[in-house]
């Protein structure tokens, strides 16, 4: 949601933005690091698109971590993400990613922390991959985050963020020209206009597109569809895509922790609306923990599972080993 009457403040945020960007002290680990990131507050899809590039280079045969801050987690200190663990301890994020991806996931409020405790354990060999395999971080939400040294920067980019502008009168971070310090762009496969655009306005480097599809059981019946992420539009229609239609829709806030409270009231709202299930994103599901079991077989909760495939993963693998190489060679 943009807030053009706020427009007059954003010359003194992009002000101190640019200020504590001129302020960091920047570091480099010993592995090569790939930040996944975006311009905007969320929703871009940087979660499915780490955990696709994850597979991509195990599949290659590189070892793989991925070092993430770990929002609304309790703890400051350094860990590696258990997959039986909860939202509150690792964040929903990195303990998606872990689960999804069998990779080794480290959190930490500076990922360079995360990333020196990583490669200690690898060090330590605790079975974590072949010595003789070339290894990798990657940056989950890295864009911003400038303290940490990187040898690709992919950022996202769709039309939302395109068109958008800075807080606290837009959505974005930082302002769109700061898309040229990117390495590569990754955009939505069906938005070819998108990377015109992008051309005429100066992107030189090298654009991935990305398919997006959204993975759901079969329901006999309208649901109770629910959320509380960056932007739930999207969520609700990728499940109208899917062919699913949504008899209530619930948002919460972006990261909202559950209550059984929630999931009273969201069960209540389901049966009055005469719905057969209610469906929810991975993340929140996550963010539920044991709340799920509160969910019955006669008005179930079914997860929709957002998977992005990256086209041409060859070419894209090619172009990551390449530049990782260079980079190293400096």
């Amino acid at each position: 949601m943009k807030r053009p009457w706020l427009a007059p403040l954003v010359p003194l945020y992009a002000a101190g933005a640019a200020l504590r960007a001129r302020r960091l002290q920047v570091r480099r680990l010993d592995w090569p690091v790939i930040s996944i990131g975006n311009l905007s507050m969320g929703g871009a899809g940087k979660t499915p698109l780490t955990i696709a590039l994850a597979q991509l280079l195990t599949e290659r045969g590189m070892n793989v971590d991925v070092l993430s801050r770990g929002y609304g987690r309790a703890n400051r200190e350094p860990e590696r993400v258990r997959t039986d663990g909860t939202a509150s301890e690792f964040g929903d994020e990195p303990l998606l990613i872990a689960r999804a991806t069998g990779v080794p996931v480290y959190v930490a409020p500076e990922r360079y922390d995360a990333g020196l405790l990583a490669e200690a354990e690898f060090a330590g060999q605790q079975g974590l991959g072949d010595v003789n395999r070339p290894c990798v971080h990657l940056l989950d939400d890295g864009f911003q985050h400038r303290q940490l040294a990187r040898d690709a920067d992919i950022l996202l980019m769709n039309r939302v963020d395109w068109q958008d502008t800075m807080l606290p009168a837009g959505n974005l971070r930082e302002a769109v020209r700061e898309a040229l310090r990117a390495n590569a762009l990754a955009i939505p496969v069906d938005d070819a206009a998108l990377e015109t655009e992008l051309r005429e306005w100066g992107w030189r480097g090298p654009v991935w597109r990305l398919q997006r599809r959204m993975e759901i059981r079969a329901v006999d019946g309208p649901v109770l569809a629910f959320c509380g992420i960056a932007r739930p539009v999207q969520f609700f229609a990728g499940l109208e895509r899917a062919g699913v239609r949504a008899a209530v829709r619930s948002a919460f806030r972006d990261h909202h922790r559950y209550s059984a409270h929630d999931v009273e009231r969201l069960l209540a709202s389901a049966r009055a609306a005469g719905a057969a299930a209610l469906v929810t994103t991975e993340k929140d599901a996550v963010r539920m923990g044991n709340l799920v079991e509160e969910f019955a077989p006669g008005l179930p909760l079914i997860t929709a599972r957002l998977i992005t495939s990256i086209e041409d993963e060859d070419e894209v693998f090619e172009w990551l080993a390449v530049r990782l190489n260079m980079a190293r060679a400096l």
